[in-house]
């Protein structure tokens, strides 16, 4: 599995394992996830205090048999600040308790990585700095970032954070990439160009910030899956005339239209299936062409000026 660098500090595998459905599993398929996922290269897990309802970093650890020895070969990130009832706390008493909590049921005594999950606009920087120093010399979280912020959250947070904030998960796919739509429609009075993110795909680059896809095969929020979806047929021929090329499956040519991207974007992935794990995992043999990765986005209904 090949590695990209994150902010230049931590070497992670190009394509990640997202646990928010694990607990779906019994424990004997999780843990066969979790070891073949390792046994692919893929040792980084994404998790979040509320997936599974609260559930699914306990239930993680109880799967993999968490050991010190086990917990050295994973990179694992997680995220905090929504609260069930559908508010957002980005208060310094919160982010530490909520860490501590995902500690506690991760069986680790630290996280490689804690993103602050959606913005909160009542978030004062100053104690989101407080916090991120007192869980960094406490040995708590080594690395920090958001998700789904834009580049003036970004701006604001690491203006009194120390330039801490080296991550940004977004969502991201062939049939929802406005990052990429308003970035090739400059000065063109069409919906495509509306710069709605902030040029938050441009500000991660220049900022050495990594952007984490997240629901890579997903169109809408949460409306459905692309693949073989009757919605987009233009898209699936060409996915399908390229994973034929290829000699992989579909789910693995969009993977790597996601990797081909020069602002080496990390692909966060939340199959529970092994065997299409290991179909995905092919996309990092895969280095598809200028020209294949334009045909894709225009398949998806995109219309270039």
């Amino acid at each position: 599995m090949r590695k990209i660098s994150i902010g230049g500090k931590i070497d992670v595998p190009e394509i990640a394992l997202g646990c928010m459905r694990i607990t779906e599993l019994d424990k004997k398929e999780a843990n066969n996830l979790i070891l073949g996922a390792c046994g692919l290269g893929i040792n980084f897990f994404d998790h979040a205090d509320i997936y599974g309802g609260g559930k699914s970093e306990s239930f993680f650890a109880e799967a993999a048999g968490m050991t010190p020895a086990i917990r050295e070969k994973m990179v694992i990130q997680t995220k905090c600040s929504i609260k069930p009832s559908l508010c957002y706390d980005y208060s310094k008493e919160h982010i530490l308790s909520s860490v501590d909590g995902s500690l506690k049921r991760l069986q680790t005594d630290y996280v490689d990585i804690l993103l602050l999950h959606r913005p909160d606009t009542l978030m004062e920087p100053e104690e989101v700095a407080e916090a991120f120093e007192l869980l960094e010399k406490a040995g708590k979280v080594k690395y920090f970032g958001v998700s789904n912020h834009n580049p003036g959250q970004i701006a604001l947070l690491n203006k009194y954070c120390g330039g801490k904030i080296i991550i940004n998960q977004l969502q991201l796919s062939i049939a929802h990439c406005p990052m990429f739509d308003s970035g090739l429609n400059v000065n063109i009075g069409s919906d495509a160009a509306a710069v709605r993110e902030g040029g938050v795909l441009e500000y991660c680059r220049l900022h050495n910030i990594t952007i984490q896809a997240w629901s890579p095969f997903q169109y809408g929020m949460f409306e459905g899956v692309f693949l073989g979806s009757g919605k987009y047929p233009e898209l699936n021929k060409e996915i399908n005339a390229l994973a034929e090329k290829y000699g992989a499956e579909d789910s693995a040519v969009v993977t790597a239209w996601i990797l081909r991207h020069p602002a080496r974007i990390q692909t966060v992935v939340g199959t529970t299936k092994l065997d299409r794990l290991k179909a995905i995992s092919k996309a990092a043999d895969i280095t598809i062409t200028r020209e294949e990765w334009y045909r894709l986005y225009m398949a998806a209904g995109k219309v270039l000026p």
